[in-house]
């Protein structure tokens, strides 16, 4: 089986629908594929209705968190949580402070933007978002293709949109213990995504997430573009010690990046195990 367990629609900050996600993964060969996009549950009725005959859909999002960097401060991480269930009263309510507050900074940003002369509209980046969509910097950034300004998504993050760059704005995330419990909670389960992607910004150390092994956290990404080999191998041998379940995914977000469906994988016995602890929902088979 071919798995990608970290993929993005444009309910979140994708450019494919969920709809265009299965299809996308079908044509790529994919066996089963996982939707996670950012601190929302939108798209997973309208990607479950688009299943093709065999293939396997895992329902999941992706939360934006706050951690214990190891060495006395903070930094931000991110959650992968699949299989939950997405009616749990305080899970429903932390995303949607999750999507109002990132639709007010993504405004706020287009806003000082345009103050700086730049051709952007605030109305105009904010009225293309769907209603649940959550909002986020690659929505402003393909404002500043429309606009001429740069070619590419990736541009505009280096030029303008990074952390720490001018326009960049900061955000109130989830406390990282206080997401694992709402997803055990809510039935589900949850991996640790790219946690040594240094190109990202700084990291965990492995102390911390070993932390959040005994907190309930069941796995960490390891197979991902962000990560070298050497970092992969670091990583794998971690998991082992912690026996934590090792995931594979391309974190696939359409034309906002390079990466392709199924770049990089997950072993089928290690979904199964993810599987085997979730209780909050199902895998979707077409």
């Amino acid at each position: 089986m071919v798995i990608d367990l970290h993929a993005h629609t444009s309910r979140s900050d994708g450019t494919d629908s969920p709809a265009e996600l299965m299809a996308a993964a079908a044509a790529a060969g994919l066996d089963a594929v996982a939707i996670t996009d950012h601190d929302t549950t939108a798209g997973w009725a309208e990607a479950a209705a688009a299943v093709s005959p065999g293939m396997r859909l895992v329902p999941g999002a992706e939360l934006s968190c706050k951690s214990p960097d190891g060495v006395g401060g903070h930094v931000t991480v991110h959650l992968l949580a699949y299989l939950f269930d997405p009616e749990s009263p305080a899970l429903k309510a932390e995303q949607s402070r999750l999507r109002a507050e990132r639709r007010d900074r993504l405004r706020r940003m287009a806003e000082r933007m345009a103050a700086d002369g730049f051709p952007v509209d605030a109305d105009d980046v904010m009225g293309r978002l769907p209603a649940d969509s959550p909002g986020g910097r690659p929505h402003l950034a393909r404002a500043l293709i429309r606009a001429g300004v740069v070619r590419t998504v990736d541009e505009a993050f280096a030029k303008y949109l990074a952390t720490g760059s001018s326009y960049h704005m900061p955000r109130t995330d989830t406390p990282v213990e206080t997401a694992i419990d709402m997803i055990a909670d809510a039935g589900g389960v949850t991996v640790l995504a790219h946690p040594f992607a240094r190109s990202r910004g700084p990291i965990v150390t492995a102390e911390v997430i070993a932390d959040l092994a005994d907190r309930g956290l069941s796995g960490v990404e390891v197979d991902h573009p962000d990560h070298d080999e050497p970092t992969r191998a670091r990583l794998r041998a971690l998991a082992a010690d912690l026996s934590l379940v090792v995931t594979g995914s391309s974190d696939y977000h359409g034309t906002n990046k390079v990466v392709r469906l199924g770049q990089e994988t997950t072993a089928p016995e290690m979904l199964d195990a993810l599987v085997d602890k979730a209780s909050g929902s199902q895998v979707v088979i077409g």
